[in-house]
Order: structure tokens, then C-alpha cells, then sequence
């Protein structure tokens, strides 16, 4: 790999590391995904000097700037596995491959436009939070989402479950009781007095504020 791609890799898993309460250099050399970039200790000191982390023993952190540059590397690539599980389903142990792959071939720009086109998603398809980039935080016309809430299907349309955003975890647990999970197919039959939907061979009738927390991608 390139220079660029092995700085990207060590900021993204750094990064990931974090997530899961480990700052250890011993443990990040270990994971392979880093060890197939070429990454070594060197490498890390190169980050060093360019000011993107802090080296103390076996432990590193990250700077401001390497914060920055490290949560853009990881919103790429969750934004990476969301497309090619949500549109091109692609699943299984492949999935983070092709990521991996196609997350350093992603520009700033590409990641927004990504983004807009799956509805803005919260969690990769592994649960994991994606970063929020400026499209989050403003209503684009450009793009049409491909992935919308439940609420803005049109009566008789179907769609199938991309990712929920349960305002409680209590929630969550009772759609997930119901069937509703990623992945299902979901029909709206009707929008009032109450939102009726049909899934499988059960029809269940949701209120509004619970419907508004499912996001489909239309079919």
C-alpha cells in the first residue's frame, strides 16, 4: 500500500481502538487489517512528527488534527459498508473487505453525497456510529434519498428495513419482538387515524412517532 492508504488505515483503526476502551500500539500492529497495510512502529513515528498523534510507552492518542482526520477515514468507510450492504447486498465477510477497498477512493464530497442518498444513517450495518459530516446538519434537494423513514412511503408501497432509530431501547426491543428488523419487508397499508403496516403475514398497526423511527429503502 501507499503511504496515504497506511496513514489512513493507522488513523481508522486508532480511531476504532479507542471505540472499544484500548490505546495499546502492541494490540493495533496486531490487527490484521493494519498488519496487510505494512504498518510498523516507523510508521507511527512518522504520524508523530507530522503532529497527527502522541506516542507515551506502548500507548498513543490522538491530537486534534489527527482526530479530525481520523473520524473522516471511519465515516467513509461505515458510509462504505451502509451502500454496499443497504443498495448493492453485500453482506457477510466480504463486506468489510470491500469497504476497507473502497473507503480510501471516497472524496469529502462523494462521502456527503453517499450520506444524502441513504437518508443520513446513524450506525453502520455492524451498529457501529457514523460520524456526522455537514450533510447531517442540513436539508439537501440535490439528492433524493434512496433510504427514508417508513412515515414518507406512499400507501401501498413496500420497503425493506434498513436501520430503526428507537428513541428508547425499550423500543427498540418490542419492534424487534414484532419482526421489524433490518432487513424485513415492510408494506404500508394506511396512514390514518394510525399507520397500518403489513409484514409477512401480520399486520400491525404503530403510531406515528414509532413509525418515524423506521427507515426503509424503497422496492
Amino acid at each position: 500500500m501507499d503511504q496515504d492508504t497506511i496513514k489512513e488505515e493507522l488513523m481508522e483503526f486508532i480511531w476504532t481502538e479507542r471505540e472499544h476502551g484500548s490505546n495499546s500500539i502492541e494490540a493495533l500492529l496486531k490487527i490484521e487489517e493494519v498488519r496487510n497495510s505494512g504498518a510498523t512502529p516507523e510508521s507511527l513515528g512518522k504520524l508523530q512528527s507530522e503532529g497527527l498523534l502522541q506516542i507515551d510507552g506502548d500507548k498513543v492518542t490522538l491530537t486534534d488534527s489527527g482526530d479530525k482526520l481520523a473520524e473522516k477515514v471511519v465515516r467513509r468507510h461505515r458510509l462504505a459498508e451502509r451502500l454496499l450492504s443497504d443498495v448493492l447486498d453485500i453482506g457477510g465477510s466480504t463486506l468489510d473487505m470491500h469497504a476497507c477497498n473502497f473507503e480510501h477512493s471516497i472524496s469529502g464530497e462523494v462521502a456527503e453525497s453517499i450520506c444524502t442518498l441513504l437518508g443520513h444513517p446513524p450506525s453502520c450495518p455492524h451498529g457501529h456510529p457514523i460520524p456526522k459530516g455537514e450533510c447531517c446538519m442540513k436539508t439537501s434537494a440535490l439528492i433524493k434519498p434512496l433510504v427514508v423513514p417508513l412515515t414518507e412511503l406512499s400507501v401501498g408501497a413496500e420497503g425493506r428495513v434498513s436501520f430503526i432509530v428507537p428513541k428508547t431501547s425499550k423500543r427498540l426491543e418490542k419492534l424487534g419482538s414484532m419482526g421489524l428488523v433490518p432487513g424485513s419487508i415492510v408494506r404500508l397499508n394506511q396512514k390514518k387515524p394510525a399507520f397500518v403496516i403489513q409484514l409477512g403475514q401480520t399486520t400491525l398497526a404503530l403510531e406515528a412517532d414509532i413509525v418515524e423511527d423506521i427507515f426503509v429503502k424503497k422496492i
